[in-house]
């Protein structure tokens, strides 16, 4: 069973027992084994929004004894799949907490069953009301008593890249973020941007890459640190599995500058 599905079972099954926790705003619903043993515990939770509605997330804790820096991690336009959540171990296993939000599940609260329909359904989310799940999911992990709280970056993938550079123009408290060959944002709002970004960008994705002049001549001339890095033989999406360049070394090559920049950024 998939972690989505499991963490949609296991809701239904401990409905009953939910423990209300942060002062009635989070309900923790289903806590999974750690597939791997860099993680000591991870759970899907509800992060209760003050419109009401609710975001549902993947967390992700490192095997650690003192607090730790935690990374958002924000899915691409298919919709949360069994990938992200590994993207969250891998954090883990590096020391950060994690957390994986689900965009479709405050205003859907379903795992759409096919790519093409999550697609069409992330369609219709708004810039509002994607920040508004970001926040939901920044403010969680920054209140959880195991995570440094001054030490909370963003990072994303295709969709999730571009609304990573959204929301740094957007989250001034964001101290990284992590664009894998996200769309770029509006060039009138980069002068927001307050965390230092890096770029990781597949060398055959001129759609996405063509803009990469600009924004990077524009960061420089504003004094935002940007390091856009291209890697050879890829494409769109090669750090997911199946993808163009996926299955080889620059993957490897891609997650080691990731891990060195967000350990230099946020601290061990």
């Amino acid at each position: 069973m998939s972690r989505n599905r499991r963490g949609i079972a296991s809701h239904l099954a401990v409905a009953a027992l939910a423990t209300v926790a942060g002062a009635g705003l989070t309900w923790i619903i289903a806590a999974r084994p750690a597939l791997d043993p860099v993680t000591t515990h991870s759970e899907w939770v509800y992060i209760k929004k003050p419109a009401g509605d609710s975001v549902r997330a993947y967390v992700a804790y490192p095997e650690r004894k003192d607090n730790a820096p935690a990374m958002i991690v924000i899915h691409e336009i298919f919709g949360l799949t069994d990938w992200e959540p590994t993207v969250g171990d891998r954090l883990a296993a590096k020391g950060f907490v994690a957390i994986v939000p689900d965009m479709l599940s405050s205003r859907w609260g379903i795992t759409p069953p096919s790519p093409d329909s999550g697609r069409k359904l992330m369609a219709q989310l708004t810039p509002d009301g994607i920040t508004a799940d970001l926040d939901a999911a920044f403010g969680y992990v920054s209140a959880l008593p195991s995570v440094k709280k001054d030490r909370v970056g963003v990072m994303g993938f295709c969709w999730g890249g571009g609304q990573t550079f959204r929301y740094s123009t957007n989250n001034p408290n964001l101290k990284a973020a992590v664009v894998c060959y996200g769309p770029n944002p509006d060039t009138t709002t980069l002068a927001r941007i307050k965390a230092p970004i890096l770029g990781v960008y597949g060398e055959n994705d001129n759609r996405i890459n063509s803009m990469l002049p600009t924004v990077g001549r524009i960061m420089k001339d504003l004094g935002k640190p940007f390091v856009a890095d291209s890697y050879p033989g890829t494409g769109h999406g090669f750090l997911k599995p199946g993808r163009k360049g996926s299955d080889t070394d620059q993957v490897e090559r891609a997650w080691s500058n990731i891990e060195k920049f967000l350990h230099d950024k946020l601290g061990k």
